[in-house]
């Protein structure tokens, strides 16, 4: 109930909606533009849906599939690690990469 400021009564308020939940901290919403900069850029989209897609994936085995090549292939997977959303381990001349589901399950939770 509220008081109505003309008439100092109480009046019923009648919610339309479902109260909303507990939104985003202002470093929670940093950290999720952040992620959602790095997932802006339509290779990106696809390497990360490769990535996710295996247990690990040798950078080798991106150029293929998303027709760029190794310097671009590097660039973008370097974005998507900053974001937290893949890591790398080096082996020989090549990285491979993984998907962090923490990271994933994290960003399906914000969209929810």
């Amino acid at each position: 109930m509220t008081t109505d400021q003309r008439s100092a009564i109480p009046v019923a308020v009648e919610a339309c909606c479902p109260p909303i939940s507990v939104p985003l901290s202002e470093d929670q919403a940093g950290e999720l533009a952040k992620v959602f900069a790095a997932l802006a850029d339509p290779v990106r989209l696809r390497l990360l849906s490769l990535v996710a897609s295996r247990d690990e994936v040798c950078s080798c085995d991106l150029q293929g599939p998303l027709g760029r090549s190794q310097p671009t292939v590097s660039h973008h997977t370097k974005a998507l690690a900053e974001a937290g959303l893949i890591v790398g381990e080096k082996r020989g001349r090549w990285t491979w990469w993984r998907a962090v589901p923490e990271r994933l399950e994290a960003l399906r939770g914000a969209l929810r």
